[in-house]
């Protein structure tokens, strides 16, 4: 059964600015391991994972309905499954976590779609 839809659309220069304004935006989006992985990355894929684990956890939260706030960037983490696939590994939800991420050159969406 489905128990939450969650959609974000974020675009890419405004994660960059942030990103080039604090540098620590990335540490407060990204949990250690996917900071990890934004660390071995550069130019424009680095800022597209920035942004594109910044709109899954907003997405996430949305589906879950909450928002950000009662939410923290930290509690979702989102890793390269079989194949690079994205997979929520660690979320407060009990249940199946599906999500979706696409970029074009300025725009990231997201969906997630909670499952029990």
């Amino acid at each position: 059964m489905i128990m939450g839809i969650g959609l974000d659309v974020t675009e890419l220069d405004r994660i960059t600015q942030a990103y080039d304004k604090r540098p620590q935006f990335a540490s407060r989006v990204l949990t250690e391991k996917e900071f990890a992985l934004f660390g071995q990355m550069t130019g424009t894929r680095k800022m597209e994972f920035l942004a594109g684990r910044f709109a899954v956890k907003e997405a996430f939260s949305k589906a879950y309905g909450t928002g950000i706030g009662k939410l923290s960037f930290q509690d979702m983490e989102v890793l390269p499954g079989e194949r690079g696939k994205p997979v929520v590994t660690k979320s407060p939800f009990e249940g199946n976590v599906w999500v979706s991420i696409s970029h074009s050159s300025n725009t990231i969406v997201a969906q997630v779609i909670l499952e029990k």
